[in-house]
């Protein structure tokens, strides 16, 4: 690729189109009937590209498993309006488990418990896990051999994140309230688009009863024409007789 600005443009359609973090090795799985750029070239592009968003309301993130253009935190306050008459969905007990988990990993239930002081129940936990965001990472050497969890690469995508770094220290969260109320508005965010695709099968599923039951009547249409034709058939036979 000679063209440094189709090279730009390339990248940055590839970033907005895709639904998750790119790598710079999956950038360069872009071109394949072209010579393929260098990474350093790819890099530096991705540089380019996150100095001109700076002050644009989206902005090129950094995160745990590649590039993302992500709706600047700031703006929350405005973005969350969009959705603000839907309910929220995660329980405070569900926020204080999983920061928990973010900032005490590895940790097992027990512990988390012992911390809340309320147990931990087991949906939750795979709410959790099944969302993407905890996995067991190993067991603790003690009687009965719990699971300890940690965070995943999926939670720091999906909550603007390189790595567990750049956690807000906790010394500067007073109260898990404070934490919630972070976490909840990428959370909602997140939601969106689940309620869309669960839509979109609502409506699936629906359609195809729909049609199943169109095919059910006409079949039954079909053997009740069959029934009287036949009756009619044996009762002219009869007269004939």
């Amino acid at each position: 690729m000679e063209d440094p600005k189709q090279l730009e443009r390339i990248i940055e359609g590839a970033l907005f189109a895709a639904s998750e973090p790119l790598t710079v090795d999956q950038l360069l799985e872009l071109f394949v009937e072209e010579p393929k750029p260098e990474k350093a070239s790819i890099r530096a592009v991705l540089q380019t590209l996150e100095d001109s968003y700076k002050e644009r309301g989206i902005e090129l993130k950094d995160l745990a498993s590649g590039f993302q253009f992500q709706v600047k935190a700031d703006l929350s306050k405005w973005i969350r309006r969009l959705w603000e008459e839907r309910p929220a969905r995660y329980s405070r007990a569900l926020m204080e488990t999983l920061a928990l988990i973010a900032y005490r990993q590895p940790i097992t239930r027990g512990e988390i418990e012992e911390i809340r002081g309320v147990s931990v129940s087991s949906p939750m936990m795979k709410t959790l896990m099944d969302r993407g965001w905890a996995r067991i990472v190993g067991h603790k050497d003690v009687p009965g051999k719990p699971g300890l969890y940690a965070t995943t690469k999926k939670f720091l995508d999906y909550f603007g994140l390189k790595s567990l770094d750049e956690l807000p220290p906790l010394a500067e969260i007073r109260d898990l309230d404070k934490m919630s109320e972070s976490l909840g508005t990428q959370l909602e965010l997140m939601d969106k688009d689940l309620e869309a695709t669960a839509s979109q099968s609502v409506e699936s599923v629906t359609e195809n009863e729909d049609i199943i039951e169109s095919d059910a009547e006409d079949i039954v249409a079909s053997d009740a024409e069959e029934i009287v034709e036949r009756d009619a058939e044996e009762i002219i036979e009869d007269d004939g007789k």
